[in-house]
């Protein structure tokens, strides 16, 4: 099976003074190109300690992670930065946007880091744009624009590098729930288009979207449904 993502055994111990606290105890899983995946789980369980180790800004404690075939074990903090901004696509519950700089320009800011030329740059934007229906909102900025429109800036954001995954960290979390629907239904049409699509959620609604639900309990996985 080809697979995008591999999690083996993976272990994350914080320390806190002199005690040990086991946030994931022994996760495995595969995720293959094209599925689109909810973690769910409550406060605690794990799931976003998981998110931070998928999205390389977390390490773990032990056990191997795979992302598109590339062991990201030992990767210096350069190393992470560069595969994270070439292989992942990442969409917040807060949005992430830089107010004072045009729905273009945040688009763009992934493909600054890459190296991109400007004209480049701009091109791929506007077509990431498209792609989320916000053709002819280049140039608002973010406090002209709807929650929910703020929402597809950062999911043209994600998009405009082609990443291998794009990971969503309860991205309906600031949403109502008639927008949560629309940015939903957009992540499922994305997903239709054969992009991968990781998401951390509570809500049950929301998670019934993905085709794969994946539930933490305690660090560890109690299910995993499809």
């Amino acid at each position: 099976m080809n697979r995008v993502i591999s999690l083996t055994d993976i272990r994350r111990v914080f320390s806190m003074g002199d005690q040990q606290f086991a946030a994931l105890k022994g996760v495995s899983f595969d995720v293959a190109p094209g599925e689109f995946v909810a973690i769910m789980g409550a406060s605690g369980s794990g799931k976003s300690t998981c998110m931070n180790v998928l999205g390389c800004l977390d390490r773990p404690t032990s056990g191997s992670y795979l992302l598109d075939g590339v062991d990201v074990g030992g990767m210096n903090a350069n190393q992470l930065a560069e595969i994270r901004n070439r292989k992942l696509g990442f969409v917040f519950q807060g949005f992430n946007l830089l107010a004072r700089t045009p729905a273009v320009e945040n688009v763009e800011l992934p493909l600054i880091y890459a190296g991109f030329q400007p004209k480049d740059r701009h091109v791929k934007a506007l077509a990431a744009m498209e792609m989320v229906g916000l053709a002819g909102k280049e140039n608002n900025h973010p406090s002209q624009l709807s929650g929910g429109q703020q929402q597809r800036v950062a999911i043209a954001r994600a998009l405009v590098n082609d990443p291998a995954v794009i990971l969503a960290d309860e991205p309906t979390g600031n949403l109502d729930s008639s927008t949560s629907a629309e940015i939903m239904t957009l992540f499922t049409a994305l997903n239709r288009q054969g992009i991968t699509i990781i998401m951390v959620t509570h809500e049950a609604d929301v998670a019934a979207y993905a085709g794969r639900r994946i539930t933490f309990r305690d660090g560890l996985i109690i299910g995993d449904t499809k």
